[in-house]
């Protein structure tokens, strides 16, 4: 499995901003993907998952204000960003497990997107 994430970019306090990861191969093997972050000089930190179906689940720092949606045709997952906060700024990566579902643990997954940046203006 291939993922390939864009989106990223320069947004001011309260802005919006969608990220896509768009993935290729062997979709099939994987049950969803999830949206990970990691700001400087921090831990990379779950935001949300969903699955192919759309079951989706959020960390509470992205309830309400983030929404994770999936085309299934496309095989795209979309992050859609809002009201958004200096401290989400962060390089947001998705990724894919081969074995599972929606682990908050970065090292359950097998697949990764290269990482976009989002930079948050004060």
């Amino acid at each position: 499995v291939q993922l390939q994430a864009s989106g990223g970019g320069l947004v001011q306090t309260g802005g919006s901003l969608r990220l896509t990861c768009a993935a290729s191969g062997r979709t099939v093997s994987v049950e969803g993907v999830t949206w990970f972050r990691q700001a400087p000089g921090k831990e990379r930190e779950f935001v949300a998952t969903s699955r192919w179906s759309g079951e989706a689940y959020y960390s509470p720092s992205a309830k309400g204000r983030f929404t994770i949606s999936t085309d299934n045709v496309k095989n795209i997952v979309y992050l859609q960003m809002s009201f958004l906060k200096p401290e989400d700024t962060a390089v947001y990566y998705c990724a894919a497990e081969l074995n599972g579902f929606g682990s908050w643990s970065p090292s359950s997954y097998d697949y990764w997107g290269q990482g976009t940046l989002v930079t948050v203006s004060s």
